[in-house]
């Protein structure tokens, strides 16, 4: 069996850094145990607070083998920061990560993901339907992308700086789902709302019976009502730090 060279950074980078680090890699861990990794594909990444670097998963490991000390720090450019790091990054994956990190510097942190669900539900030309709750989230923030190949075109970058704008979920056609937040935690919960909403889109059309939609002018307000009941801009401030403790629960390892 193929060994991970293991490195602890623990007190050799600053409170931020290793902060980030440490919720980095617990969303990784959540990720794999609800099942939405995609073998060593896929990214979340993460941006220092106070700077323009930004932590990454080494490409090569399965998620539950990502620790706060083995994520790699790298430039806006795809540079690793660290000439001794001994892993690499996917540069498909840095190609839709850096895009976003560079238009949008209100977000810390980028999540995107191949699940079943949300590939099925950005395959149909109309997208994401107002049939839950969960859509409501999604659909108060959404934006597309369609699918161009594999992300490793810097033209692209632009085109889909440009179908983001403002919002914080995006389908990436016939690909998968992407959401980004203020927070790692924000953008957690933004992922599980949007795949949340796909699942149940999903068994509602499966039952061959008549939807019932959900008015716009009730999208509209909901962004509002998710304000005033989670006292910030998402769940993720009150829930986040109940799932780092699951992780904790579940394999501490991943803070080492």
């Amino acid at each position: 069996m193929l060994t991970i060279p293991q490195i602890n950074l623990k007190n050799k980078v600053s409170e931020q850094e290793w902060q980030t680090r440490i919720d980095l890699a617990a969303c990784y861990r959540l990720i794999a145990m609800h099942g939405w990794d995609d073998l060593i594909y896929t990214h979340i990444s993460a941006r220092i607070p106070g700077s323009e670097h930004l932590l990454i998963n080494a490409f090569g490991l399965a998620f539950d083998e990502i620790t706060a000390s083995n994520l790699v720090k790298i430039d806006l450019s795809g540079n690793i920061i660290d000439p001794d790091c001994p892993f690499e990054i996917n540069p498909a994956g840095f190609t839709i990560h850096s895009a976003v990190h560079e238009a949008r510097h209100d977000a810390q942190c980028v999540l995107h993901l191949h699940t079943n669900e949300t590939i099925a539900v950005a395959s149909l030309k109309e997208g994401l339907l107002p049939l839950s709750q969960y859509a409501m989230f999604a659909l108060a923030s959404m934006s597309y992308h369609d699918y161009e190949g594999l992300a490793v075109n810097a033209d692209e970058k632009l085109r889909l700086q440009n179908n983001l704008g403002n919002a914080n979920f995006m389908l990436l056609r016939n690909h998968g789902g992407l959401t980004l937040g203020e927070t790692i935690g924000d953008a957690f919960m933004h992922m599980y709302d949007l795949t949340r909403a796909c699942q149940v889109q999903l068994k509602v059309l499966a039952t061959g019976m008549e939807p019932i939609f959900v008015d716009q002018s009730i999208i509209d307000g909901i962004k509002a009502q998710a304000n005033i009941v989670h006292t910030g801009s998402t769940g993720g401030q009150k829930s986040w730090p109940a799932m780092v403790r699951k992780v904790y629960r579940a394999d501490p390892s991943f803070a080492t």
